[in-house]
């Protein structure tokens, strides 16, 4: 079995994410990199290829006292919501940069949108919570779906070699 490092794993996963995520001028692209230590989120318009606001655990303004934790993530999230919106950004597309969309990341998105990033993905959120369905589950074609069936375990009996 051949050797696989994980970030040139992650990279390749980043590298076909960027293949179909594109920030636009109406839409740019909330990037994010994780490291142990910190994390990092940046609003980006790839047509001018600029950045339009960026945030991290790693400047003095946040207070974080560390930035390897789902809080600090919440802090960065919540900053670079605030920052997009005063640049006029009310809308992005988001990158998870080939990390999971789980634990710090997700944290990160979560506020984002709670301060005001993508107002239309927390009503359907919330929509979904409140009827206790989550958000990936709830769609047009739920009432076609078949529901899913358990198999029945079934006693084995005693076996040939058993017998003898």
């Amino acid at each position: 079995m051949a050797k696989r490092i994980r970030a040139e794993v992650r990279n390749a996963v980043h590298r076909r994410i960027r293949r179909k995520v594109r920030g636009t001028t109406e839409r740019p692209r909330l990037a994010v990199y994780r490291s142990l230590n910190h994390i990092y989120a940046q609003v980006i318009d790839d047509e001018k290829a600029q950045t339009i606001a960026a945030a991290s655990t790693t400047e003095k303004a946040l207070d974080a006292k560390t930035g390897g934790n789902i809080d600090a993530a919440k802090l960065v999230g919540k900053t670079i919501a605030e920052r997009a919106l005063a640049a006029g950004v009310e809308r992005v597309v988001f990158d998870r940069g080939g990390y999971l969309y789980h634990g710090r990341v997700r944290a990160l998105t979560d506020a984002a949108r709670a301060a005001g990033l993508n107002k239309d993905e927390v009503v359907e959120t919330e929509a979904a919570e409140a009827e206790g369905a989550a958000p990936e589950e709830s769609g047009a074609g739920e009432a076609e779906a078949k529901p899913k069936r358990s198999k029945a375990k079934v006693a084995k009996g005693p076996s040939v070699k058993e017998e003898k």
